[in-house]
């Protein structure tokens, strides 16, 4: 628990400190007094502050975000008296429209510019690996989620929609079924192409909290020994590489996943192992595992391909990985107001987010993580909500092409209101997220 929440807090703090940057610089830049600039929020008190010349730099206690406050900006300080005084030049409201426009925007920039780096950089550390489906050549094996799409074992998934399904790699089924409205899984069943028709309700299914991370297949693969570990209860049995495990007490094992639960079974009891060797001898051992113990072996798996690339290509499929995904979140949000997806099964609070990042600490993990949240951070602040970035960009673009600047106590009120909204949204989605736990 504590390595997730070590992660989560990481990631957010390079977050906030590099968005709220975005929007300090170009103040800064265009002479604007900063008067605070806050890693977290620090309603009542601070953990540290220090004052360096005319801006406070801290670190709040309550780390849901950060901010900084802008002379003569109305944000959700609601700090009112320094707006009745007349405006003054090193004030925010004393810029003109375009400046204004550019410093609002420099947070959201700065977290796009940030996701589609990060996404390029993990191109170019760790590369890309994947299955080609084509070296399936035993089908899938499918679990309970995967039956009720009609799926079977054995299966081939040809396509999804009209998506080749040429990397093996199931979250393609989520993406065409839930995001692109993909109407048909084809599969070649026993030497025929079928069409397995998908429905709403498997939408849904497929987008519930409660399976959310769940498998729905998996290649299926011979039990055939890669290797043995050494000193291993295999050893001791006098296996070898490549011998083929056929049967565990009389039961069927000719692919890995019944294997595993087969031998899940025999623990503790003695049994018999059926295997066959240099593809003709039929041979058998008897052994007794204890409950923890394994038999101690890898076993032989469909080749895989990885591919490195330079920085440039990496950067440049950095940027096209970030667009796609923002570009499935702003699809997903469209659906969750159209009630093709349902909110109240997709949306989490920071809970949610910080389950992500699993309980043991990966590198790859966390910066794949942080690069999509930067990314989700920086479309969420868009949204023309006031009290958000975007909100605050809807009022200037309104300004420069009309002309009329909205009056103090119009932006007043409407932030006051935005921020009451997202106040409630975020309520609602630490209470769905609450309501799971139990």
């Amino acid at each position: 628990m504590w390595i997730t929440i070590a992660q989560f807090i990481l990631s957010l703090s390079i977050l906030v400190v590099l968005h709220e940057f975005g929007h300090f610089l170009p103040a800064k830049w265009f002479k604007t007094r900063v008067e605070k600039f806050y890693l977290f929020f620090n309603p009542y008190f601070s953990l540290v502050k220090k004052q360096i010349g005319e801006t406070e730099w801290g670190i709040g206690w309550l780390p849901l975000g950060g901010y900084v406050k802008i002379s003569g900006m109305i944000d959700e300080s609601m700090d009112k008296e320094q707006m009745e005084g007349p405006p003054q030049p090193w004030e925010f409201r004393s810029k003109k429209a375009w400046q204004r426009l550019i410093i609002m925007l420099g947070g959201v920039t700065v977290n796009f510019v940030l996701g589609f780096f990060l996404f390029g950089i993990i191109i170019f550390t760790w590369g890309k690996s994947y299955l080609p489906t084509a070296n399936v050549t035993e089908g899938i094996y499918v679990d309970s989620l995967g039956l009720e799409l009609g799926l079977q074992d054995g299966d081939h998934i040809l396509k999804v929609g009209d998506v080749a399904f040429e990397k093996f790699n199931q979250g393609v089924i989520f993406r065409e079924l839930a995001i692109n409205d993909a109407q048909t899984i084809s599969v070649k069943r026993n030497g025929q192409q079928v069409d397995l028709p998908v429905t709403e309700d498997h939408v849904f299914m497929l987008t519930s909290h409660s399976n959310g991370g769940k498998q729905l297949f998996a290649p299926r693969i011979p039990t055939v020994i890669n290797e043995i570990i050494e000193k291993s209860r295999a050893e001791s049995l006098g296996l070898q590489s490549g011998d083929r495990l056929i049967a565990i007490n009389g039961v069927n094992t000719k692919y890995f996943h019944e294997f595993t639960e087969e031998l899940g079974k025999s623990k503790g009891v003695e049994s018999n192992l059926t295997y066959i060797r240099n593809n003709k001898d039929t041979l058998s051992a008897n052994f007794n595992l204890e409950e923890e113990e394994l038999l101690g072996f890898t076993n032989v798996m469909p080749a895989t391909v990885a591919e490195k690339f330079g920085f440039g290509r990496s950067m440049i499929m950095g940027v096209e990985q970030g667009v796609g995904f923002l570009t499935d979140q702003m699809k997903a949000f469209g659906k969750m107001f159209t009630g093709k997806i349902k909110a109240k099964e997709s949306l989490g609070s920071f809970i949610t987010i910080g389950k992500q990042f699993g309980t043991t600490w990966d590198w790859r993990r966390f910066w794949n993580m942080t690069a999509m949240l930067s990314i989700i951070l920086a479309f969420l602040n868009l949204l023309p909500i006031p009290a958000l970035d975007g909100g605050y960009v809807m009022f200037l673009i309104y300004e420069v092409i009309s002309g009329r600047k909205p009056s103090d106590k119009f932006m007043e009120y409407s932030t006051m209101a935005g921020f009451f909204l997202l106040m409630i949204f975020m309520l609602y989605a630490i209470g769905l997220d609450i309501s799971r736990l139990f």
